[in-house]
């Protein structure tokens, strides 16, 4: 129920692990377990597992909610995969795999790769766009231009 959110949440540089389909025991097993808070859009599950509860359901609602909490910040060191919550290491434009468009080939200045699902990813506008967001919400982002690692 918070995958969107799950997926912001790397993107800002926090390990954040989703599990769409356990069972509530078994979510506060993993967070105990993982050192993780748990985040939820179900009230009793929140109470149970002393976790928190996310009333809001648009996405720009939830993150205002962590924002207050815990002064979410972008940390361009920390960034992870969005897909899978690998690690991202810099790729070399001579290695890039085919998925990358040949319009970000030509704009984009830095590129990086998923250790984990080799995914791809670059500073193109869609990057813009998720900082500009960030920004709206007053969530800190570093200085204009910056990118990750």
């Amino acid at each position: 129920m918070l995958g969107t959110l799950a997926r912001w949440l790397r993107m800002l540089g926090y390990d954040t692990a989703y599990a769409a389909n356990e069972q509530d025991k078994d979510l506060q097993a993993i967070a105990a377990k993982s050192g993780r808070i748990l985040l939820t859009r179900d009230k009793a599950l929140a109470e149970r597992a002393s976790g928190i509860y996310l009333a809001p359901d648009l996405l720009e609602n939830q993150l205002r909610v962590l924002r207050e909490r815990f002064a979410l910040a972008l940390d361009y060191e920390a960034i992870r995969c969005s897909v899978c919550n690998g690690d991202l290491e810099p790729l070399d434009r001579a290695a890039l795999p085919p998925e990358v468009p040949e319009g970000a080939r030509e704009a984009a200045k830095s590129f990086w790769r998923c250790t984990a699902c080799g995914k791809a990813y670059w500073d193109g506008s869609h990057w813009r766009n998720i900082l500009e967001r960030l920004r709206r919400l007053g969530i800190p982002t570093a200085p204009s231009g910056s990118t990750p690692r």
